[in-house]
Order: C-alpha cells, then structure tokens, then sequence
C-alpha cells in the first residue's frame, strides 16, 4: 500500500506546475534584436525583466499550491491529486521571457553595449 501511495504521489507531482527558477528559457534568435541600439536594448530588457518578475511570483504562487493541493490530495483523496494545475502558459511565458534576456545579452555584448544582467541568482 506504500508503494502505491508514493507511486501515485510521484505521478501527481509529475503534474505540478514548476518554480520559477526550474522553467528553462525557450530559444529565441538575436537576430530579432539586432537591429536594437544599446539604448533601445535596454529598454527592452527592462521591459522583459518587470514582465518576468511578476510572472515568477505567479509561477512561484502556482507551483506552491500545487505542492500543497497535490500533497493533501495524495493523503486525504487520491483522485484529487491528478487535478493540480500544472504548467501552463504563464510557464510557456516565462520561459520566453528568459530566452528573450538572453538574445539581448548576446545582442548586447556582441555591440559592447555594456549593459549589465543579472539572474535570479544575483550573478552576472
């Protein structure tokens, strides 16, 4: 009955909706920002980075209750665990909003424009 319960636990987290510092940046050419100044460059990075920040709290929130609903379905109510949310598309969102910083980086250092990015993480 164990095996069962954390086999069924294992298979409701698969369904989960990821933390923020988990989603992948998606591949986006820097070619689309290649005609950018340094100026505009950063401009858009600032833009992308407030959209993400939001995002990663709603993505965080997300991934959080569906930890807790995933959790207390596993132990009380079974069935309960394969309705968790998961990824969606604020994941897809995020996930190009980190490619898109990225294609700027490259663009950005390509034009030495000297703009400095940090990660989640603080690094640069």
């Amino acid at each position: 009955m164990a095996g069962a319960a954390a086999a069924l636990g294992a298979l409701a987290l698969a369904g989960c909706a990821k933390s923020a510092d988990q989603v992948s940046a998606a591949y986006v050419s820097p070619m689309q920002f290649q005609s950018y100044n340094c100026q505009q460059l950063a401009q858009e990075a600032e833009r992308i980075s407030a959209r993400a920040v939001a995002l990663t709290g709603t993505q965080n929130r997300q991934a959080a209750s569906d930890a807790v609903v995933t959790a207390v379905a596993v132990v009380i109510f079974w069935p309960a665990a394969f309705m968790v949310g998961g990824d969606n598309a604020q994941t897809a969102e995020l996930a190009r909003l980190k490619g898109e910083m990225e294609a700027i980086e490259q663009v950005s250092i390509h034009k030495k424009c000297g703009i400095v990015f940090r990660t989640e993480e603080g690094k640069s």
